[in-house]
């Protein structure tokens, strides 16, 4: 049996459970407060546990397939598995017995979905080489194209010869693509070309989509195990630790940061701006400016800020001017939408995904830092932008996302050959776990600006909350009150 505690998070306390027979997600009724509650339209199983947990159990094929035949697990006489075993394996630790897929049985595929992000050729080479040297599994086919590539392109042979180098090139050898999720053509492709097991790697969009798969298969009675690997370069997935790509943006991030400030500081009075990628959250902006340590000013959407009056931006830039000769500002890309909506002709326009396109603030509060001083014509000022999104989203990932993309995806690989489906993987407290798919897609984790992470940050960079104190207050009562009444709440059972 393989169990672990995790430890308590800002929302949530988690516990799983993983064995030849089930994998299991403790929470506290407080995570599934937080989490919005339990979607009533779920198939999960629930058994109220001690203390106020709850227990989760991560759907498998023997739910809704009767006759289901199990076969011994091929990691038992893998010579790899048969040394950790005789010396590594902790008392807890434990390879599951059976498998419920004969490996040349496996007919599996993988796809990649919505924008890049450093990694996804580390996670396709290492579903492809897990299949195939830990389970011997010789059928793998990528989709070209994101989830249209499932009905309208053409697939792509995968083996571990053709995989062997692509994790030292960014983006993603089989293409990728935003929308084009029509669930009933591509259940049908998945069913048509015999498919059954389908490796989803993507950001929220992509695992509702991924969610919805499987739903439809369940529905249909398929014996398809269905498990998403999360992938967001903003680190916005909910549960998880962190997602992979990010530890390679932050580090890449870095460099802009390092360039805007060389150039701030070589000119008089000179401002660096850079506008890191962060639509929802500002994961990659924060880290990114505790790492560098040449960020004067951080602004992020979870922090709203103003620009012109007492304690303002501006009355910070020419304070900062007149103590050092020069300043770097850090903006995420969804910071201060608002202000940008109040000057410019706001739209509605939507991506593929369903994500609105926002303005580019780091070029209008650029022009806006460059109008002010120049109206008021009180000191010189030298302004450089730098934006290096796609830059960042292009190379590939670095040691520790090599290290954690492996984990990914044989983990995947281990639970989908085990039965398991309609899950996701990741870190959660440290851990390697897999997770319901309605559990990451309930809600975007995002920066708690009342948390001791942001006030490390401001710490940092000496910058003014932009909050004022009852504004803060405010935040920290609401959180304070969410938390009480999800502990308090009764429980919620699963229809």
């Amino acid at each position: 049996m393989f169990f672990f505690t995790a430890q308590d998070r800002l929302s949530a306390s988690a516990v799983f459970l993983f064995d030849s027979i089930s994998l299991l997600c403790f929470a506290s009724s407080t995570f599934f407060e937080a989490m919005g509650g339990l979607p009533s339209d779920s198939p999960c199983k629930l058994i109220n546990g001690d203390d106020g947990y709850i227990l989760e159990d991560v759907p498998h094929l023997t739910d809704y397939i009767d006759v289901l035949t199990a076969y011994p697990n091929p990691l038992r006489s893998n010579p790899a598995y048969s040394v950790v075993k005789q010396y590594f394996v902790h008392m807890d630790d434990t390879v599951p017995e059976k498998v419920y897929f004969e490996p040349e049985d496996v007919h599996a595929c993988i796809v990649t979905c919505g924008g890049l992000c450093p990694g996804l050729n580390t996670v396709i080479r290492e579903i492809v080489c897990g299949l195939n040297y830990m389970y011997g599994v010789t059928r793998i086919l990528g989709i070209d194209g994101g989830y249209r590539g499932f009905y309208s392109k053409n697939t792509i042979p995968l083996t571990t010869k053709v995989v062997n180098d692509i994790h030292k090139r960014g983006g993603t050898i089989l293409g990728t693509s935003r929308g084009g999720h029509d669930t009933l053509k591509i259940v049908d492709s998945i069913q048509d070309r015999g498919i059954n097991q389908v490796y989803i790697i993507g950001g929220d969009g992509t695992q509702k989509g991924a969610s919805v798969i499987y739903q439809e298969i369940r529905r249909r009675g398929l014996k398809v195990a269905v498990a998403g690997i999360p992938k967001t370069i903003d680190n916005d997935i909910p549960v998880i630790d962190k997602s992979f790509g990010f530890d390679t943006a932050v580090e890449e991030a870095q460099r802009a940061i390092n360039a805007a400030h060389v150039e701030a500081e070589s000119n008089e009075n000179g401002i660096g701006v850079v506008k890191l990628m962060g639509r929802y959250c500002g994961f990659i902006a924060m880290y990114a400016t505790l790492a560098s340590r040449d960020v004067d000013c951080c602004l992020i959407p979870e922090s709203p800020f103003y620009l012109e009056g007492k304690g303002g931006l501006f009355e910070y830039i020419e304070k900062r001017l007149k103590e050092n000769g020069h300043m770097v500002i850090v903006i995420a890309e969804g910071a201060g939408q608002e202000l940008v909506s109040e000057s410019l002709q706001s739209t509605n326009q939507q991506d593929a995904s369903g994500n609105k396109l926002l303005e580019d603030v780091g070029l209008w509060i650029s022009q806006k830092i460059k109008d002010h001083f120049t109206k008021l014509n009180k000191m010189p000022m030298n302004l450089k932008y730098i934006d290096p999104t796609y830059m960042i989203r292009a190379i590939p990932s670095n040691a520790s996302d090599n290290v954690y993309c492996t984990l990914l995806a044989q983990s995947a690989v281990h639970g989908a050959m085990a039965g398991y489906t309609g899950f996701t993987v990741g870190l959660v407290n440290g851990r390697q776990t897999y997770i319901p798919f309605n559990r990451v897609t309930e809600k975007q984790n995002k920066v708690v600006i009342t948390d001791r992470m942001w006030a490390r940050l401001l710490s940092s960079t000496n910058q003014p909350s932009f909050l004022g104190t009852k504004e803060i207050r405010g935040k920290h009562e609401k959180l304070s009150t969410k938390l009480l009444n999800g502990v308090n709440s009764r429980e919620k059972t699963c229809n």
